[in-house]
């Protein structure tokens, strides 16, 4: 074709050899084990490799995929028109129920946010209004939280302070737009996966570091004292609310009250419930309008107490104040490119602060309500409802912990229940606005430690962590402290790049292992005894081989005895996958391990001390080396090398492929460097590369073009005078079903391509007297073309042995 002389002769004019690989691989030896397993009524098979034009295809836009994205971004489809009644009442009680408590909540929140109440009412309006639309989850309710409303809070102080002009809501609004437009770019590109690598003991941390500085910050209300800073650190909160006590006011009784009787409520419903089983359903409802009733306790005594005020400022103690009616924000934010710039360092905290929260909660409870949330099209949901919140006057709003757990456990049917939870809110901002005028700030900072509490983690649950990562509890208790004693977004930053600094640490310094074998006998549990050394038991045995690690840090049993699967050849198993990170760590374990437990093929190879042939001239020809390398001191002076050396010599290798997905450019790289180095280890000689599970197809590509998957031979080798013996795993072709047994065949290796040995088949599924019904018709199950890919160790190891002992028994008759 024109196109690929075109292609070639650009390929030659830039130094590129199109037919190098090809010319490297055996095609004749290919040849004739394909015509060996013909000879048995096999059908060969040849491995074809994936290509760019193959990957490109399978992922091309097509209209059908369009409209599966496009259905995808709208959830709801999936199952609004099976509603029902009986979803409605579940969904109805839920969401009147989350409402009792969203509405004191979000306006206390909105306070922590340094905005005034009703901006809490207005985010909590939009995020239930609109997260049906986009819900994966039934269980989460997007809305005012603490550690957000916190973060916000803490971003207005320091834009206030280096630009006046701004006020606290157009910056609450502006961060919200931005942040949402953010985590619906990401939603819409189907990136949630990026939220994986948050560890839960990140999340934890975080959200334990933030419950103890918003509780600490809550401290100064609830006890009425004044000259605290409480965007400060948490430990010069905790030290100048301690020096500030002395001004406490009267706020202390309610607020200390209402922290109380939040608590003792709890504490009683609960123990009722276990009391009473047969009413758990009714005191689980008491103990969630707890929140509702005690404000509107505290609401109703500080009415009785400031009833002839009209100024806040004059109550007897702290209250909330005038809250307009009804929505009074509308239309866009006002939002700049000075504003943008005023928070932007502070966008990546917020982004993260969301994705935490939200993704968090809503993935925990689909686990315990036994659904699946999707995390990309939860950050849809999250992404739109902060893009369109502004507009109503919302700031930025994530999923709630606490009121996701009320709303699972009042029984929530589907995400249509917050159109209940919206309609209570609304009915709060234009019915009982002159009623939150009362509302004691000290009962609103008992009601926020209240919540907060939920969100520190138990010591039960550290003491988990303890027992299964005690690395990660340092960690955990690093970002509390660095919270403690910084400020939330500097924990948030620490917990993720802690995070992800101990991943890379653990890919960087993974540890393979070298595999013994053993044999494993499978006793079947009949009630008798067997007794394994007699033959009349046999039966009852079955036997196996396996391989353990030879280092036994996989906790095997040290008093079982695991020898090498045969002297020089090697077992090496990859632990956390093979890529440019661990590249060096795995190949120079492997190469040192080799050294030290092989001797060179010639031992006192080296006539003299000096400067040997450079490696490429070396790896070309194969030829001697008289001068001994500088890195190779060899005996003292004055000793001989010591030809007594008993080790073995270096065979073979098989690699374990099963925990490699992807390969990389440095990691293939290492292995042919590393097959080089022990080239001259064997020199004359070269070891046999075997590689066992190889899964993914573009892994095997990677490694096939680098020479690995088939021998590597010379043209002595494709004229016969070198031994090789392939051995193929062969399957069934067709249904088993569907075709005829023929005879029965030993309990042996099929070998193809060597027509100076027997021909004997090698299956999988063995029987006891040591015969085999097989097929009809069958084909091999690895590509004749890469005969050194292997099904597993087991197949790759027997492959190895019958190689050698062949090579053994072809020398002895020669």
């Amino acid at each position: 074709m024109p196109g690929n002389k075109a292609g070639r002769g650009l390929a030659k004019a830039v130094g590129i050899d199109i037919d190098e690989r090809s010319k490297a691989e055996p095609s004749t030896l290919f040849q004739s084990a394909a015509s060996s397993l013909q000879a048995r009524s096999i059908d060969p098979y040849y491995e074809t490799e994936p290509t760019v034009k193959e990957y490109l295809f399978e992922h091309r836009p097509t209209l059908a995929g369009i409209g599966r994205y496009l259905y995808s971004l709208f959830p709801f489809l999936n199952w609004i028109f099976h509603y029902n009644l009986t979803w409605l009442l579940g969904d109805l009680i839920a969401g009147i129920t989350v409402g009792f408590v969203v509405v004191p909540q979000g306006m206390a929140y909105a306070l922590l946010a340094g905005l005034k109440p009703e901006y809490g009412l207005y985010t909590s309006f939009v995020g239930f209004i609109l997260y049906f639309l986009f819900a994966t989850s039934k269980d989460i309710t997007i809305g005012t939280v603490a550690v957000m409303s916190t973060l916000v809070g803490n971003i207005i102080v320091r834009v206030t302070e280096e630009h006046p002009h701004f006020v606290p809501e157009d910056i609450a609004r502006g961060l919200s737009l931005i942040a949402g437009a953010v985590l619906l770019f990401i939603g819409l590109l189907r990136l949630g996966w990026i939220v994986e690598y948050i560890p839960l003991v990140g999340i934890c941390s975080f959200m334990t570091g933030a419950a103890i500085s918003i509780a600490a910050g809550q401290i100064p209300k609830l006890l009425g004292v004044s000259g605290v800073n409480t965007r400060d650190s948490t430990y010069l909160v905790i030290i100048n609310t301690l020096r500030a006590l002395p001004t406490t006011k009267l706020d202390a009784a309610l607020g200390l009250t209402t922290l109380l009787l939040l608590y003792s409520l709890r504490w009683g419903c609960n123990y009722m419930a276990q009391r009473q089983p047969s009413h758990k359903k009714m005191w689980f409802f008491i103990g969630t309008l707890r929140l509702a009733f005690v404000i509107l306790l505290y609401t109703l005594i500080s009415w009785l107490s400031n009833r002839n005020i009209t100024d806040s400022k004059k109550a007897k103690f702290s209250i909330l104040g005038t809250v307009p009616s009804g929505f009074r924000v509308h239309g866009a934010p006002n939002i700049s490119t000075e504003l943008i710039s005023a928070f932007a360092s502070e966008l990546p905290a917020t982004i993260i602060v969301l994705i935490i929260e939200h993704i968090a909660i809503s993935k925990s409870f689909g686990r315990l309500n036994n659904y699946v949330i999707n995390p990309s099209q939860e950050l849809v949901a999250i992404g739109f409802t902060n893009v369109f919140g502004p507009f109503l006057g919302a700031y930025p709003a994530t999923g709630s912990f606490s009121r996701t757990a009320i709303k699972a456990k009042a029984g929530v049917r589907t995400p249509l229940a917050g159109l209940w939870t919206a309609l209570l809110v609304v009915l709060a901002l234009y019915a009982l606005t002159k009623v939150f005028f009362y509302i004691p700030m000290a009962s609103l900072s008992g009601l926020i430690i209240h919540a907060v509490g939920d969100l520190l983690t138990p010591p039960a649950t550290v003491y988990q962590f303890w027992q299964v990562s005690p690395i990660e509890v340092v960690l955990f208790f690093a970002g509390v402290l660095i919270m403690v004693f910084t400020d939330i977004e500097t924990g948030v930053y620490f917990v993720v790049a802690a995070s992800a600094a101990l991943l890379l640490l653990r890919i960087a310094k993974a540890h393979g292992s070298f595999l013994g074998k053993i044999d494993v006998y499978r006793v079947s549990s009949d009630g008798k005894h067997h007794n394994l050394s007699t033959e009349h038991d046999a039966t009852a045995v079955t036997k196996r081989e396996a391989f353990l690690a030879l280092n036994r840090r996989d906790g095997s049993n040290p008093n079982i005895n695991i020898h090498d699967p045969y002297p020089g050849v090697f077992v090496y198993r990859f632990s956390e996958g093979f890529n440019y990170t661990n590249t060096a760590h795995y190949m120079d374990e492997l190469v040192a391990y080799i050294h030290e437990h092989t001797r060179p093929t010639i031992i006192n190879r080296f006539e003299k001390i000096g400067v040997s042939d450079t490696p490429r001239y070396y790896v070309r020809s194969l030829r001697a080396v008289q001068d001994r390398p500088w890195n190779n001191p060899g005996p003292r002076h004055g000793k001989a090398a010591d030809v007594a050396d008993d080790r073995p010599v270096f065979r073979a290798l098989i690699l374990d492929f099963a925990s490699v997905n992807n390969v990389d450019v440095t990691s293939i790289q290492g292995l042919i460097d590393t097959r080089t180095q022990l080239d001259y280890h064997t020199y004359p000689d070269r070891a046999e590369w075997h590689i066992a599970d190889v899964s993914n197809r573009w892994t095997r590509r990677a490694l096939a073009a680098s020479g690995f998957g088939f021998p590597r031979v010379q043209a002595d080798a494709v004229a016969g005078n070198t031994y090789w013996r392939p051995i193929f795993s062969v399957a069934a072709s067709e249904s088993p079903y569907d075709s005829e047994k023929i005879v029965v065949v030993t309990q042996k290796d099929v070998e193809g391509g060597s027509e100076a040995a027997d021909q004997i088949l090698s299956w999988s599924s063995r029987g006891a007297a040591g015969l085999n019904e097989v097929p009809k018709k069958m084909a091999s199950l690895q590509g004749v073309n890469r005969p050194y890919f292997h099904l597993d160790v087991a197949v790759a190891v027997e492959t190895v042995i019958a190689n050698l002992e062949g090579q053994v028994a072809r020398q002895k008759i020669a």
